[in-house]
């Protein structure tokens, strides 16, 4: 007799979501049965068609920063995370990277995955840490790209918190947004050499207290 799993077991197997498992019950991609009790089983030899199918697992690479002096620290991101797709056997199909903002949503890179998450066209996002793709709401793209059968993989956990410069950068992101473009470049170095100095003040008070 063929072996059924249960729901979360198939989820694991197949690294999606709940959510995702069921879209593709109801599109007919995955043949279930349906017990006396109404519960879904999924015979194993679905999962193993399934996997088959992806033996290949198609990686995009996305790495970021904010400004463009820290072009070293992108190119450290994109090794780091390429080194990484090899030794888990990935394909990586495409490597995007942006300088910029993690709170500009109209990111060249960020829009192009985006594009390529909705076509199918990859199976795993790669990235170092969760605000290189966004410094908000990280969960609910997770949850998209999850409806999409596409899986995050965040390789090296939570940022540093030392990284200063970047918090510095989406400070003044935001800031000059909302003081808008017509901003004189006078005022705006103005505005960058005060938020660098509040910064420093805070971090001096953060070497205090730990002293």
């Amino acid at each position: 007799m063929e072996r059924l799993l249960r729901p979360k077991e198939a989820c694991q197997l197949l690294s999606i979501s709940y959510s995702t498992l069921l879209r593709w019950i109801r599109e007919g991609k995955i043949r279930v049965v349906t017990t006396e009790g109404g519960k879904y089983r999924i015979p194993y030899s679905e999962i193993k068609k399934y996997l088959e199918k992806r033996e290949e697992i198609r990686a995009v690479i996305y790495a970021r920063v904010s400004s463009s002096d820290q072009k070293e620290d992108l190119e450290m991101q994109i090794n780091y995370l390429t080194n990484y797709a090899t030794a888990k056997g990935y394909k990586v199909v495409e490597v995007l990277k942006d300088i910029a903002s993690g709170l500009n949503t109209q990111r060249k890179g960020l829009l192009k995955l985006f594009k390529l998450v909705e076509g199918r066209s990859v199976d795993v996002v790669l990235i170092t840490y969760k605000d290189r793709l966004t410094r908000f709401g990280f969960e609910y793209i997770e949850e998209l790209f999850s409806t999409m059968g596409v899986k995050i993989e965040v390789v090296l956990g939570e940022e540093p918190k030392d990284a200063t410069q970047e918090l510095v950068e989406d400070l003044i992101f935001i800031i000059t947004s909302f003081a808008g473009n017509g901003m004189r470049s006078h005022k705006k170095t103005v505005l960058v050499q005060g938020v660098k100095k509040l910064i420093g003040e805070l971090s001096g008070e953060d070497d205090k207290v730990k002293g």
